[in-house]
């Protein structure tokens, strides 16, 4: 064995929590991006508007999205840009000038404008304020992908923000408000009416009792000393991302619901369709299928799940803020078994949306997910918990003694071959590799480097690089013939929940290096004849080994864990037919099974033989 290669021979050491990661690092395998697709309504009024983006529609730029737009009356953009150091203080509603550098800019070219500015794209999260030339109000239906809110609060000074008020009959400003009292009692705030910046634009905001909570709409804001966290009765705290992502091999995912007010809150997720995409973008095949995990069924050990269809909702009731339940974690589960008939590569994408008992508040969350392809390579055991018998039963007289045919044997009258179970269950280890097309059987697996530093799969030690090779790993099978030139075992059929595989081992009854027949040191198991000169024929001393395997994939369980892991791991019925070949051709046949299961440690579809 060379130096600073592994041999795993008594267990899998490439485990799942530290496996992907690193086979991520090494092949670069990029993440999908979010690709969900909402359209945010936006009204525009004559002169100057703040406007609050819900969505990320920087797939293009401002030239593209507004100017190449004869229809849309927009000439200005200006982004507020909030001061990066709290000794910067804004105490009173800013008029966007290029000079500033808390302002980035976008000019439409023409119209008395020479085009250009700071500002290429929109960004998500943020707030704008829009000139328009149009004498009307103008909705501008702006398509991008949804984002979680998240905000930046400052107490040294105003707050250029928008909230996340449903579209359709949002709160007056009294009613919203009233869950944060604190804050209710120290705001201050100013909104733009339309018309030309001037004393009337922005003004400051008194009529809060006829004042809707506009989604999209963005107001200057500031409460004192007092900081603040509410933008609604609820926060959906993601985990680090702007969405939920599953990719390719991700299962489950977690969030936070969080309640911001003093008293109880109901919140209701709804699974929602993407809108097809603009032009240009990733098609998407459908919907996510998605699971919400429940509680831990302790008779079993699995958790019981509730199933998320699209225009499904789920709710929790969240206690008040700072009691126990006030902040609850739900785990997602991504049903990869429901996306067997999607293609290897396909995107699937949604919008999870939140909302509230009050009405005051619409989260969107973009979920998506990929179908994995089953290509790469998979290891495991099997485990042979049954064997067939081979018990004779014989003819005997009426006082129980056997009965002598005239040959001088005993009479056989049947032979029981039927499974019987095993004391204690074998373990065979499996090593099976799928290029997409066909699945092939291992006896050992080099994983590691090759002289161009890709991560790499080869049946030999010499595709990879060896000044390397202390961070290679061989995987083996003792439970397969070894041979010099390692070539793999190809099944028959499809690797799949619900495939079966099939493949045949063979040993030749003189095969010194694998034959378990064969002592080569042994007189009476050498195969050679008293003078140690000529070899002997099959069955004197050693037998032919013929080994047909049979891999049953089932598909998985019904429990949260099965449907979500459907495609990182696979498990099923293993069934082996062993046939022995002696002297003229005579056979004798076992049979064994038992259960199988294997995990995909690695997504690389190739293959490398020498």
């Amino acid at each position: 064995m060379a130096l600073g290669i592994l041999d795993f021979r008594l267990g899998i050491h490439w485990r799942r929590g530290w496996c992907w990661p690193l086979l991520a690092l090494l092949l670069g395998l990029p993440a999908i991006s979010q690709a969900q697709w909402q359209t945010q309504s936006i009204l525009v009024k004559p002169g100057w508007t703040a406007v609050y983006l819900h969505v990320d529609a920087s797939y293009q730029t401002l030239d593209q999205l507004v100017g190449s737009d004869p229809n849309n009356p927009i000439a200005e953009v200006w982004l507020w840009q909030a001061p990066s150091s709290t000794l910067q203080f804004v105490s009173s509603p800013q008029t966007p000038t290029s000079g500033n550098n808390q302002w980035a800019n976008w000019e439409r070219l023409g119209l008395g404008f020479s085009g250009g500015g700071s500002l290429i794209a929109l960004q998500p999260n943020a707030a704008y304020l829009i000139h328009s030339l149009a004498a009307t109000n103008y909705t501008w239906l702006l398509q991008g992908k949804p984002v979680t809110p998240t905000y930046a609060w400052t107490t040294t000074g105003l707050n250029l923000l928008g909230f996340p008020s449903p579209p359709a009959n949002p709160p007056a400003f009294d009613a919203f408000l009233a869950l944060a009292p604190a804050f209710a009692n120290a705001a201050t705030i100013f909104q733009y009416p339309g018309g030309n910046l001037g004393p009337t634009n922005p003004v400051q905001l008194f009529a809060l009792h006829t004042t809707p909570v506009t989604r999209g709409q963005a107001f200057w804001m500031r409460a004192g000393t007092l900081f603040n966290n509410y933008f609604g009765p609820f926060q959906v705290v993601l985990s680090g991302s702007p969405g939920v992502n599953f990719s390719n091999n991700v299962s489950q995912y977690s969030f936070h619901l969080v309640n911001e007010t003093a008293t109880s809150v109901t919140v209701s997720a709804t699974l929602l369709p993407s809108e097809p995409p603009p032009t240009g973008q990733a098609p998407i095949a459908g919907v996510p299928p998605l699971l919400v995990r429940g509680a831990l069924i302790t008779t079993n050990l699995t958790y019981s799940f509730s199933t998320l269809n699209v225009g499904g909702s789920q709710t929790w009731t969240l206690t008040p803020q700072g009691q126990a339940g006030s902040d609850i974690t739900v785990v997602l589960g991504l049903n990869r078994y429901a996306m067997t008939n999607n293609n290897p590569g396909d995107l699937l994408a949604g919008i999870l949306q939140f909302t509230d008992s009050f009405g005051f508040s619409q989260v969107d969350v973009p979920v998506a997910a990929q179908a994995a392809s089953l290509a790469g390579l998979w290891v495991g055991n099997a485990s042979i918990s049954q064997v067939a018998n081979y018990l004779k039963s014989y003819q005997t007289d009426a006082n129980g003694n056997p009965v002598i045919s005239s040959n001088g044997n005993y009479i056989i009258t049947s032979i029981n071959t039927n499974l019987g179970p095993v004391v204690t269950p074998y373990p065979l280890r499996l090593i099976v590799h799928y290029d997409g097309t066909h699945a092939v059987l291992l006896q050992r697996v080099y994983v590691g480097l090759n002289t161009r530093s890709n991560l790499v799969l080869s049946t030999t030690q010499a595709t990879l690089d060896p000044t390397q090779l202390g961070t290679a790993r061989r995987i083996s099978s003792t439970g397969l013939p070894w041979s010099a030139a390692n070539a793999p075992w190809p099944f028959a059929g499809q690797l799949a929940e619900g495939g079966v595989l099939t493949t045949t081992a063979t040993v030749a009854y003189d095969d010194q290096a694998t034959n378990p027949f064969l002592h080569t040191y042994h007189p009476d198991h050498d195969n050679l004849d008293a003078t140690f000169s000529n070899e002997l024929p099959q069955g004197s001393e050693s037998y032919g080994i013929t080994r047909q395997i049979t891999l049953n994939v089932t598909p998985p369980g019904t429990d949260f864990i099965s449907l979500t892991t459907a495609n990182q791991t696979l498990s099923g019925v293993y069934s082996e037919t062993i046939t022995l070949g002696g002297l003229g051709g005579a056979t004798r046949t076992f049979n064994i099974t038992g259960g199988f299961a294997l995990t995909c440690i690695s997504t690389i579809p190739a293959l490398y033989q020498q």
